[in-house]
């Protein structure tokens, strides 16, 4: 028999496993989190007890305390049991710095420099999402397909342009209530032409020879049958649609909700392939259908697959400690903080590459005449001298027609700034090597 990839905990939790009055001790020095904030299984807890106290003790005080502050979810799992998490003083920490960094305008309001600063990371979730899920091609090769509007070569550059389809496609459905339909159209689009495993794009699997395992022949997950999907699913939307204000509903804070639709659909695993590419799009729709519109630009799959170990963890711990799915929610708050930091990096450094070529071209007559496309494309020529660009991909990349994209190019052409040639019927224009030296003369 396979070995248990953790020490699982000695016992199903129950409040009168030890007597309370005689635990009162233990109850007031063991929290729903250790000192450091952590939300703890077993596996990690038992080394951190105190010493000379029961290790069995200390962790029922703490599933004591997380029990107490627990609230049941309408949503069960294969056995009938429900599921529940708790919101203890750290995740509340974490969603009040989250909510308030949207709240702080971290994107511009500008829609000309918001595309300046932020065109490619749209591209990054699409890239990032297809990486986790096995895609090995490149970022400079994926990105040069999506803006090029480039047929994919292969598979996984096949995979990469659904995810990017996948994403636009969720914005167009923030203002729509959540479907089956709708889910079997998201995974339409994610796994368009692929049939692995046995997969057919906007199908439920038809059978129950799935399992997830830990890559040493040890079940981690069996999803429910097949036979329940639709019915299963069903739940899933009635959850998604219910306004959990605090009202007739219990309260979930929006991000939490989010979390938990992610949790939901790998829980049921209801497609051959494609599960994880669902589920983090019905992650991203929930987070912009509730207001958080710069999540757009944010890719969790990136630090995900930095470390697919732990991501995976967080969905066993859950499963297997009582369907605690604060587990799982503590360790996605941590990644979307984790993004939003890169977020608030790369504006930072995009923010001063503008600035620089404001400077340069401040000295310069052309600089006038300019408008905000023009030097974003300066910048980048500077940066790659014999760089080609054509009308297609800036149009694309500024979401202009093509007819303004050919002006602005040709405009740039008769300050020397490209050189305007052709390859067939495309006209395409090369960086200059010589731009500091015009831009100063001019």
């Amino acid at each position: 028999m396979a070995k248990s990839i953790i020490q699982k905990a000695p016992f199903r939790f129950h409040p009168t496993l030890y007597n309370i009055q005689e635990s009162l001790e233990y109850l007031q020095k063991y929290q729903d989190t250790d000192s450091k904030g952590r939300y703890l299984y077993w596996d990690k807890f038992r080394y951190r007890i105190k010493e000379g106290d029961d290790a069995q003790k200390a962790w029922w005080a703490t599933k004591f305390v997380r029990f107490s502050k627990s609230k049941p979810l309408e949503y069960y799992d294969k056995e009938g049991n429900m599921f529940l998490f708790c919101i203890p003083d750290t995740l509340q920490a974490k969603l009040y710095k989250i909510s308030h960094l949207f709240s702080s305008s971290i994107v511009p309001n500008n829609s000309i420099k918001k595309h300046y600063l932020i065109s490619s990371l749209i591209m990054e979730e699409a890239i990032s999402s297809s990486q986790l899920e096995g895609a090995s091609t490149t970022r400079r090769v994926a990105k040069e397909m999506l803006i090029h509007n480039r047929k994919p070569k292969n598979p996984d550059e096949a995979m990469i342009l659904n995810n990017y389809l996948l994403m636009r496609e969720i914005k167009r459905l923030t203002h729509e209530d959540l479907t089956i339909d709708m889910i079997l159209d998201l995974h339409r689009i994610a796994t368009f032409g692929s049939d692995e495993n046995g997969n057919i794009a906007g199908a439920f699997r038809q059978s129950d020879d799935i399992v997830i395992s830990d890559g040493n022949d040890t079940i981690v997950h069996q999803p429910p049958t097949f036979r329940v999907i639709s019915k299963r699913l069903q739940a899933v939307c009635d959850f998604a649609n219910t306004q959990h204000l605090g009202e007739k509903e219990i309260f979930i804070h929006p991000i939490v909700k989010a979390i938990m639709l992610h949790f939901m659909i790998g829980y049921e695993h209801p497609f051959s392939d494609g599960n994880g590419r669902t589920a983090r799009s019905l992650f991203y729709w929930y987070m912009l259908k509730s207001g958080f519109d710069y999540f757009e630009y944010i890719s969790i799959s990136k630090l995900l697959k930095e470390a697919p170990k732990q991501y995976g963890m967080s969905f066993y711990y859950s499963e297997i400690d009582d369907n605690d799915m604060t587990y799982f929610i503590d360790y996605q708050l941590d990644i979307i903080l984790r993004a939003i930091d890169e977020l608030l990096k790369y504006l930072e450094q995009k923010s001063r590459d503008f600035e620089e070529i404001n400077t340069l071209l401040s000295h310069s007559s052309i600089g006038a005449t300019l408008n905000f496309i023009q030097k974003d494309i300066i910048k980048k020529a500077i940066k790659n001298p014999g760089r080609t660009f054509s009308a297609k991909e800036v149009a694309t990349d500024y979401d202009k027609s093509l007819n303004s994209a050919r002006k602005y190019l040709n405009e740039l052409a008769k300050h020397k700034i490209l050189a305007l040639t052709a390859q067939g019927k495309t006209k395409l224009y090369i960086a200059l090597s010589t731009i500091r030296e015009v831009l100063e003369k001019g």
